[in-house]
């Protein structure tokens, strides 16, 4: 199964859907699609689409997903991260009316840097990111948290 997450911000982000029913259609993606939308008003008779699902929804949602695609927004894209799942990432973009700014490009640019993810941007073909996924290996992610209160306690401690 794939899924697509759009997450919880209020402007749709249907472009992406788009290109996924779009691949549905012509049968280069074959797998089940199931899609998180939130505020993305889409109708397909391609795609499980399901609005808004609570935490443990989402979970045993990417806990079953073979490739998770998602826009690029930091809890989608560390969520899917740590479970292990291999992610292709799509910026919401401004100039669409997908986001109130392109700060998701840059939040792109440092997992694909750190080679965590792949990504589907602007003339692209979604296809052929996801033919790539299939030989991906991505490079584990490990959040940097436990530093942080280690350095924070250390501080309070010596202060």
């Amino acid at each position: 199964m794939i899924l697509v997450v759009l997450g919880t911000h209020e402007l749709p982000f249907t472009r992406l859907l788009e290109e996924v029913e779009r691949l549905k259609r012509k049968g280069i993606i074959t797998d089940e699609v199931v899609v998180q939308a939130g505020h993305t008003k889409f109708e397909s008779d391609l795609l499980t689409i399901k609005p808004f699902v609570n935490y443990e929804v989402m979970d045993q949602l990417m806990e079953e997903a073979r490739l998770i695609i998602t826009h690029a927004g930091t809890g989608s894209v560390i969520s899917a991260l740590k479970k292990g799942k291999k992610v292709i990432a799509a910026a919401r973009l401004k100039k669409y009316g997908e986001h109130n700014d392109d700060h998701q490009l840059q939040l792109l640019s440092i997992f694909l840097e750190q080679q965590h993810i792949l990504s589907w941007g602007e003339g692209e073909d979604l296809g052929e990111v996801i033919q790539q996924a299939a030989s991906f290996e991505p490079v584990p992610f490990q959040s940097g948290k436990e530093r942080m209160f280690t350095i924070l306690s250390n501080f309070i401690k010596e202060a």
